[in-house]
């Protein structure tokens, strides 16, 4: 890779950045050129000796974390060949997010590339959502299915593919250069639109997720923050006032949570997010319980939740626990726990510090691309809201994004703190 010609390294770009729009079609082709090019940037690495890059605190951290995985498969999970499926390659996607790291580093305009290849499938998902909204089907007769899921189909996780990849798009908007008027208000629009649209999709976690990043972002950034601000009120604008040409849709979004949680009308029948996930929760409590120390196994809670032993509840059988903490502590234990806590802890150390410096005018710790980098990450690692599964080939690409990212804008020498 050292020699490559520049063509080699633009096709290299392309072929990274076209995970964006392969990310509609399912996990199969992201995680194909998430592990071909792992390895190639392994093979890279040994040839070249260029170990520097796997020698940071938080990759040791990572890389230790995938052993004791791949350990507790072989000597703690129940079915050890269903929980190699989780841990045996997870290590590939900080060698990925390593990989990222490089090819900027090399060569600026893959950023490009993720920037216009995000505007491209948000502006499809725009027009192909609000179609099949207003006429019940999408542009390719998929039909609307309860909830709008645009391209995605059956699968309803379109508001999660938006809501975890714009900050990254946010991101890379505030480190282009020569951004035109038309361009600003084209984004603008955008950013409105897409607030919108997540709500439409139905899906309660990911419209939290956005407003939490986008509330994280306003606070913390210094240029464009007015911009953000006035684009999010008006979606939220246009939310209410969806919400009230759609009575469904706002029982889904706010009553129905409301109530579940015993905000309103059964206050002593409160759950923990709604009654289905109060059961996998407990039921994961209760796996965890029994083997605190090491847990049970990776991917072993669609094994434990069977057992009468541990569930509980109305529905207390899935693939996972729909959240992450309680996932690591049911599988993985206190140890495997700590891997993700200690994430938590540092985000939340650099977090202040950046705060700090806004209270008091000192000079930023973190430049407004690496804030909205960092609001990528919070969505991952927030602990108060249900989410996937920890393993999920899809999330994990999804959520190590723009981890690759912002381990360039730390680590690299050649990082340019404001434009790029």
């Amino acid at each position: 890779m050292k020699n490559l010609k520049y063509s080699n390294i633009v096709l290299i770009n392309l072929i990274i950045a076209s995970i964006v729009p392969f990310l509609i079609l399912g996990p199969f082709f992201p995680d194909l050129i998430v592990s071909v090019s792992s390895l190639f940037f392994l093979y890279y690495v040994f040839k070249n000796k260029k170990f520097y890059f796997f020698y940071k605190k938080p990759l040791i951290i990572f890389f230790i974390f995938c052993i004791y995985c791949i350990l507790l498969s072989l000597f703690v999970a129940e079915n050890k060949m269903l929980s190699f499926e989780s841990s045996l390659f997870y290590f590939r996607i900080g060698v990925f997010s390593c990989f990222i790291w490089y090819l900027i580093d090399r060569d600026k305009s893959i950023l490009i590339y993720f920037y216009y290849a995000l505007i491209i499938c948000f502006s499809a998902l725009i027009i192909d959502g609000y179609f099949q909204y207003f006429t019940g089907e999408n542009l390719l007769k998929l039909k609307m299915t309860g909830r709008v899921s645009s391209f995605f189909g059956d699968e309803w996780i379109m508001g999660s593919y938006l809501s975890r990849l714009f900050p990254l798009l946010f991101a890379l908007f505030l480190v282009k250069e020569k951004k035109t008027r038309f361009e600003i208000y084209f984004i603008g629009s955008l950013f409105i639109l897409v607030d919108i649209l997540i709500f439409m999709s139905g899906e309660r976690s990911a419209f939290f997720f956005l407003n939490l990043s986008t509330i994280f972002i306003i606070i913390l950034i210094k240029d464009y923050q007015k911009f953000r601000l006035v684009t999010f009120l008006i979606g939220l604008m246009g939310v209410f006032i969806l919400s009230f040409h759609s009575p469904d849709l706002s029982i889904r979004m706010f009553k129905g949570p409301a109530q579940d949680m015993g905000f309103i009308e059964s206050p002593n029948k409160a759950t923990i997010f709604t009654p289905f996930h109060d059961s996998l929760i407990r039921t994961g409590y209760n796996a965890f319980k029994d083997k605190p120390i090491l847990g049970h196994g990776p991917k072993m809670f669609r094994v434990l939740c069977k057992n009468e032993k541990y569930r509980t509840g109305i529905q207390p059988c899935a693939m996972h626990p729909h959240n992450f903490y309680l996932q690591l502590l049911a599988e993985t234990g206190v140890v495997g726990f700590l891997f993700l806590f200690t994430i938590l802890s540092n985000f939340i150390f650099i977090v202040l510090r950046q705060f700090k410096s806004i209270i008091f005018k000192q000079k930023r710790p973190l430049t407004d691309y690496q804030v909205c980098l960092l609001a990528g990450v919070l969505i991952s690692i927030w602990p108060l809201a249900p989410n996937g599964n920890f393993f999920n080939n899809w999330l994990m690409i999804v959520y190590s994004l723009p981890i690759g990212f912002y381990l360039q804008s730390i680590y690299s020498t050649k990082m340019v703190k404001k434009n790029l």
